[in-house]
């Protein structure tokens, strides 16, 4: 087994075992930083709101890369998130970049972040 495989089954363990499913995780892990909405704040400040946009619209979500993520997020706020979510630090990012999206449209069905 990989070390991307058993960086996957932490998470969709973390994940499943989540009563708010994905977007619960990630607003209890955001909790400290204002949740999803301070997140999606940040990622807004740092120029990536058409990519935030799509994934609180009804269209398909666009990606962003653990790139974008690391430029938009410091890294302190990386450090502690990835603590939060029981992840490796150097991959928190990656992890970000492939579930956000879908983290935040499940959590905005309405356009709007709900609270969990």
């Amino acid at each position: 087994m990989s070390f991307f495989d058993n960086l996957g089954g932490m998470l969709s363990k973390a994940i499943s075992s989540h009563p708010g499913g994905l977007s619960g995780l990630m607003s209890d892990a955001f909790s400290q930083f204002g949740g999803l909405d301070g997140v999606v704040a940040k990622l807004n400040e740092a120029g990536l709101g058409s990519q935030v946009n799509s994934w609180l619209g009804r269209g398909e979500n666009q990606p962003i890369t653990p790139e974008e993520i690391r430029s938009a997020l410091s890294n302190e706020y990386l450090v502690s998130l990835a603590q939060k979510l029981g992840v490796p630090t150097d991959q928190v990012a990656n992890i970000l970049a492939q579930h956000l999206p879908a983290a935040v449209d499940q959590a905005s069905p309405d356009g709007t972040i709900r609270s969990s």
